[in-house]
């Protein structure tokens, strides 16, 4: 998708920048029709700051869905299904490759994605009865993986921690990646699985640097409460890990080894780095940010990033999509790899049971089905 440029499309006000991670309400893939920026004149009786507009608020839409298993097909990652509680993330990463997905609601993968959020209000249900159907056999699930499950909302709604509370009732292993400090609040339900090797919890942790990643993820958890967090996840018991991702050139790629570090000595025991991708509408709201905070360097990542995708700005083929190709995506590997080996990272693998699912009964899962 070649780049579209912000003053092409409509874009809320600079100031709604403020802890969101990007203003622009960039058009999808799929939009019918595309807005141009016109001055008619009334630019120069701008409002004073003072009388800006306030940034926009967020949207929690309800959903009920019928499906909330997602089949995985990519090799690139370790499991097999995913739920998502949400569609969209507050969190306002600019980088996220789920970003996209918005537009198939016909809303704006930019400021949309990070505050109309849906919520799938009957994701419990809906686990429970996919489990009940006479074929279903466990599969390596993950929770979160194109939206934060732990995401601002879940504090009130608390979708997920009902959707856990399933896993844990029928014995199905799983795992959850997360920014969020969030995740401690459901220790009552993860320490007694992680006993009998149900569920790993992954933190993303992409900087050590409060104020870079305020930029880059601006209402996720700081940097010293999600190592914090894997601390207190250890302690009880739980296996955990870090993903440093993605890997941004020139940008929080120098800390890589220093996040490692941080990680390991907060009780981590497994690691994995994804370089960025652009994938659709990514890739234009990446190099807007990027010249918004980083105009000094911006040019360089995107020279880097290209460099590791053949002269694309997106290599989209499996096995290479995540880890870029040529000299630099080598030396990046050999950097993780050589930190992961010196801080004792990935020495066992983790190896959750499938074996001990246990499918609803039959006639209960008819009983609840008719109350409905």
């Amino acid at each position: 998708m070649s780049p579209i440029a912000p003053e092409e499309e409509h874009r809320l006000p600079l100031a709604a920048l403020k802890g969101r991670g990007t203003a622009w309400a960039i058009a999808h893939r799929f939009s019918a029709d595309r807005r141009e920026a016109f001055d008619d004149g009334w630019s120069a009786l701008a409002q004073p700051a003072a009388d800006a507009p306030l940034p926009p608020a967020t949207q929690v839409l309800e959903e009920r869905v019928r499906e909330i298993l997602a089949r995985n097909d990519s090799p690139d990652v370790g499991f097999d299904l995913s739920i998502n509680p949400y569609r969209g993330c507050e969190h306002g990463c600019v980088y996220c490759y789920a970003r996209p997905t918005h537009s198939y609601l016909n809303l704006s993968p930019g400021i949309d994605f990070e505050t109309r959020i849906i919520a799938k209000v009957n994701a419990a249900d809906a686990l429970r009865a996919a489990f009940a159907r006479p074929g279903y056999e466990p599969k390596m699930l993950n929770l979160g993986s194109v939206t934060d499950a732990y995401q601002p909302v879940e504090r009130r709604l608390r979708i997920t921690r009902g959707v856990i509370e399933v896993l844990a009732a029928h014995r199905h292993a799983f795992s959850v990646i997360t920014k969020s400090a969030l995740v401690e609040r459901d220790l009552d339900l993860f320490a007694p699985l992680a006993a009998e090797r149900l569920v790993a919890v992954y933190l993303s942790v992409t900087t050590l640097d409060p104020a870079l990643a305020r930029v880059m993820e601006p209402r996720a958890a700081a940097p010293h409460r999600r190592l914090q967090t894997i601390e207190r996840l250890a302690a009880a018991g739980v296996p955990v890990g870090v993903s440093v991702s993605p890997v941004i050139p020139f940008v929080n790629e120098p800390e890589l080894e220093r996040v490692l570090e941080a990680a390991a000595a907060a009780g981590a025991t497994r690691a994995f780095s994804i370089v960025l991708r652009l994938p659709w509408e990514v890739n234009p709201l990446v190099q807007h940010w990027l010249q918004q905070h980083f105009p000094d360097r911006a040019a360089r990542v995107l020279a880097r990033l290209r460099e590791m995708r053949g002269g694309r700005d997106y290599d989209a083929r499996f096995g290479t999509r995540m880890t870029g190709t040529g000299t630099w995506a080598a030396l990046l590997r050999q950097r993780f790899d050589k930190a992961c080996a010196r801080l004792g990272l990935n020495r066992e693998r983790v190896e959750l049971d499938l074996t001990q699912f246990r499918r609803p009964d039959a006639t209960a899962a008819d009983t609840q089905g008719r109350l409905f």
